[in-house]
């Protein structure tokens, strides 16, 4: 299994930014795949995640609204779809997959990682 992120810039305060993650090794109808990332000095905060269930995506709820996750089984390829970014949301985003349908509620309940994309948005 393998997830490599991309689409991490440096990016003014109210400004969009799309995230890709590339994926292979397994078949995405049997995985859930999640969002995170990781702000300097903070823990892993979790943002979405995507399966192949009635509902999906999921979105914490204080993100919901301005981040927007999508997938392209085509592509093998997770999306992340950002906007009215502020500084706050500086931070390392990391793809996540987990064998089964349900998202974990939390970074421990997946097993694959990718390495992350960096986010810096400045005010």
């Amino acid at each position: 299994v393998q997830l490599v992120e991309s689409g991490g810039v440096l990016v003014q305060a109210g400004g969009s930014l799309r995230l890709s993650c590339a994926h292979s090794g397994f078949t995405a109808d049997d995985y859930s795949i999640g969002w995170f990332r990781q702000a300097p000095g903070k823990g892993r905060e979790g943002i979405s995640c995507f399966s192949s269930t009635p509902g999906s995506p999921y979105y914490a709820d204080s993100l919901k609204g301005r981040f927007t996750m999508s997938s392209d089984n085509a592509k093998n390829t997770v999306y992340l779809q950002m906007s009215g970014l502020k500084a706050e949301d500086t931070a390392i985003y990391h793809c996540a997959a987990t064998y089964g349908l349900g998202c974990a509620a939390g970074p421990y309940g997946y097993e694959y990682w990718g390495q992350g994309t960096q986010v810096t948005v400045s005010s």
